[in-house]
């Protein structure tokens, strides 16, 4: 069997490879004692580079095509053996195919969450997840580097690195960002460019390239989910615009739902009715209604006067509450064209258009035709 072995690897004259695989980045062309015929075939396929080393030395790199390993062809290995006057025994050579096809879906996220600083919320925690597509940029730097003397070398051996490498920049790109965590659901994509440039040189000196990367979400902990909800519930109902005011009318809420008497029934009901009202303030465009008192021994709230922001010469200014804006129009400081804007409003209005507003022009004239 030896034999065989040695005489059919003396006459070894094609040398190709068909990757059934897909994860295998290096593979080592494999016969017997590594001799080469003079004059074999050499087929190299899309997407994949064949690197020759005699002598632990890189001599020859070949691409994509058909090559017949000859003197000439080889003058680097030529050179290293010692071939002055050309050759016609067989010759000794590793021959490693590496593979330049893009490797997609690697996937990554963070074991263990990170702690960022949000500009809105402070010091947080946050986990994310992802993924990425990498190829061979560099056949050469990757053999030397990484590879070795690896007769088979595939993705799997190199992506625990990498997505250690990559949760580590994450938490970087997210810190230089400057983008609030409510917002990096709208801006994955400038993310995900900003990690490709921090990340592809690290990937450079391993002889491959990030192609694409993906952040595909950011989670937060349950308790500050939970915190962020209550918080957007606690906007829709308008004046109730501090969380501590919102914890105390459920707490409130809460009792009134215990058989605890007529005064938590009192409470209850006088929350429930105060509430509603301010809903509807906000829905009808803050105008002040004057709302029947409720059978209670609790009164509703004071009503509160709304506040206007006024743009002066493309300058925001206030707020002002609307009595100071009557006074201002007085003193034609405020004209009917001014520009206002208050909170639940969806954009600036003239202040003739604000329904709160309108009628304290009704003492002012119109300005004079042709004006």
């Amino acid at each position: 069997m030896a034999f065989w072995d040695k005489l059919t690897g003396e006459f070894i004259d094609i040398i190709e490879w068909t990757d059934s695989s897909n994860d295998t980045l290096v593979w080592r062309f494999e016969r017997y004692q590594n001799e080469i015929k003079n004059g074999a075939k050499l087929t190299v396929r899309q997407q994949q580079v064949a690197i020759f080393v005699n002598e632990g030395q890189i001599a020859d790199i070949f691409t994509s095509g058909m090559h017949e390993l000859k003197t000439e062809n080889l003058p680097a290995l030529s050179t290293l053996q010692g071939w002055k006057y050309g050759f016609n025994s067989p010759f000794k050579a590793e021959v490693y195919f590496v593979n330049l096809r893009t490797f997609t879906d690697n996937k990554w996220g963070t074991k263990n969450p990170i702690t960022i600083r949000d500009p809105e919320l402070g010091a947080i925690q946050m986990r994310a997840f992802g993924n990425f597509n990498i190829k061979v940029a560099n056949p050469q730097k990757l053999l030397e580097e990484i590879v070795g003397t690896d007769g088979h070398f595939t993705l799997d051996e190199i992506h625990s690195q990498l997505k250690t490498m990559t949760v580590s920049r994450f938490s970087d790109a997210v810190a230089e960002s400057n983008i609030p965590i409510l917002d990096i659901a709208a801006n994955y994509d400038e993310l995900s460019e900003l990690m490709k440039q921090k990340m592809n040189p690290d990937f450079e000196e391993y002889g491959l390239s990030l192609h694409n990367f993906l952040v595909e979400n950011v989670s937060l902990p349950p308790n500050l989910q939970e915190a962020l909800d209550k918080r957007t519930s606690m906007n829709i109902l308008g004046d109730l615009n501090r969380y501590s005011q919102y914890q105390s009318a459920n707490a409130m809420e809460e009792a009134a739902k215990n058989p605890g008497g007529d005064a938590s029934a009192g409470i209850g009901m006088g929350m429930g009715f105060a509430m509603a009202n301010q809903m509807g303030q906000q829905t009808m465009g803050n105008q002040q209604q004057t709302p029947s008192a409720p059978p209670t021994s609790t009164p509703p709230p004071l009503p509160t006067e709304n506040s206007y922001f006024v743009a002066v010469d493309g300058q925001q200014t206030g707020p002002y509450p609307v009595s100071q804006i009557k006074q201002k129009i007085s003193n034609s400081e405020v004209q009917r064209s001014s520009l206002v804007w208050s909170e639940g409003m969806s954009g600036w209005l003239k202040a003739d258009e604000v329904d709160e507003l309108k009628p304290l022009f009704a003492s002012v004239p119109p300005p004079l035709p042709g004006i």
